[in-house]
């Protein structure tokens, strides 16, 4: 997973003559880890990988971000497009490194892009992404600003470290887009843009030489990124940009059942590394050393794994949220609750009962308990197979079966959401996905 980099305001040319004065380009090629303070721990997280462009980046950005500095404080901003309306971890990382800012004392702004969605980011694809009607992106916007103010209040409320932080601030850059009169914009800033560094750009060159070719409005995105970082320093004083390109699982949004289980599941199996801990926690590095060690004397224990999907699922979903994915999987697993089972789908009992066969059998008139053993492999063949049943070695949905003649029961034997969950003594589970119910 790629690391966010930072990108600032230049003393030189910014897209031509289009820049503030006395405004900032700054930044660390990954070589020049020994920035102090901030940027150092952050180093050290693995959170920033690239600072840039080069020049005047050992000492200048540093200071940016100083106290003891007439700079501080500063005010960063990252761009979310809302091209689905579900964050996704990859949004998750990003988020996380402006909070890291915003807990060392600096104003941060998650910049949803309400207008910018709709011409589509070039960056890193092969052909133009598949166009989104007006409608589909103001849904997605308002969801995505719900989303990233849930997690700024989150963070607030349930991560502070009793020193003052900077600003959250969460903004639509179609605020200032509808606004604009086509003809109005370009005359006011379409000279300050210079044709051969908009045609220079390594995601323009790579579109251009492609057999799709690249459209004016894929083109013309790069100039409206750049005025929305025009915009955002003439009206909030934002020398700063936090970039990260990523996809990954959604956190939040359809799919997410209510009780924040599936949540929950999935940051625990996610999440595996202690990269991961030092990335999408706040916990300080010497305390993620300590959960490592403990780790390594025993690991069958899961701690950083488990502490990992409880930090972040707090972050996500507040103190409740992770109280209720934890009762949620208790049930699941220890208390034999149907209600947890059935509102899950085949995925989520495979992360869950990660040690579980899966097997996907039709249910034809009359399957018997003991078909249904013997389809899953779960039962030797012959007597022994049949006398594991009748000696009440195997459940259904975590109710013991003991006659293996009996036939399935859809509505006991099978969940509503068309699975079985078959277990064998104690520790031998098997997931059934039922065809043609």
């Amino acid at each position: 997973m790629a690391a966010p980099m930072l990108r600032c305001f230049s003393r030189g040319r910014w897209f031509g003559s289009l820049r503030p004065s006395g405004v900032l380009f700054l930044g660390l090629r990954e070589a020049h880890s020994g920035a102090r303070g901030l940027l150092a721990v952050q180093k050290a997280r693995g959170l920033f990988k690239e600072f840039f462009p080069e020049r005047g980046t050992k000492i200048e950005l540093p200071e940016l971000f100083d106290r003891g500095t007439g700079n501080f404080p500063q005010t960063i901003y990252c761009g979310f497009d809302p091209t689905a309306n579900s964050l996704h971890v990859g949004h998750l990382l990003a988020l996380l490194g402006l909070f890291h800012l915003q807990r060392a004392g600096h104003n941060v702004i998650a910049l949803v892009g309400g207008a910018t969605a709709r011409l589509g980011d070039p960056s890193g694809r092969t052909k133009e992404r598949e166009a989104l009607d007006a409608e589909r992106v103001r849904s997605n916007a308002r969801a995505l600003r719900q989303g990233l103010e849930a997690l700024g209040a989150n963070h607030q409320e349930l991560f502070a470290d009793g020193r003052p932080w900077g600003s959250f601030t969460v903004l639509d850059n179609s605020t200032w887009y509808q606004q604009q009169h086509l003809v109005d914009f370009l005359a006011a800033v379409g000279g300050h843009f210079r044709m051969g560094t908009l045609l220079s750009r390594l995601s323009v060159q790579t579109r251009l030489k492609s057999p799709e070719g690249m459209s004016l409005a894929e083109f013309f995105y790069q100039v409206l990124q750049a005025y929305d970082f025009y915009y955002l320093f003439q009206h909030y004083g934002c020398r700063v940009q936090l970039e990260f390109r990523h996809a990954g699982c959604f956190l939040k949004g359809k799919g997410i059942r209510d009780k924040n289980l599936v949540c929950y599941i999935q940051l625990t199996l996610y999440f595996l590394s202690q990269r991961y801990l030092k990335l999408f926690t706040f916990l300080p590095l010497p305390e993620i050393d300590h959960i490592m060690q403990l780790h390594e004397k025993e690991p069958e224990k899961r701690g950083p794994q488990k502490r990992l999907a409880a930090e972040v699922t707090k972050l996500v979903h507040g103190q409740e949220g992770l109280a209720s994915a934890k009762r949620w999987c208790t049930q699941a697993l220890y208390h034999s609750s149907i209600d947890a089972l059935e509102v899950m789908s085949d995925q989520e009992l495979k992360e869950l009962f990660k040690e579980a066969s899966f097997s996907e059998l039709v249910l034809d008139p009359g399957t018997s308990v003991l078909d249904t053993c013997r389809k899953a492999n779960a039962i030797p063949d012959g007597p022994r197979g049949y006398r594991m049943i009748t000696e009440g070695g195997v459940s259904i949905n975590h109710r013991q079966v003991t006659n293996p003649e009996s036939v399935l029961v859809v509505g006991q034997h099978i969940l509503k959401n068309g699975l079985s969950l078959l277990k064998i003594g104690k520790r031998n589970f098997y997931i059934i996905k039922w065809l043609q119910l």
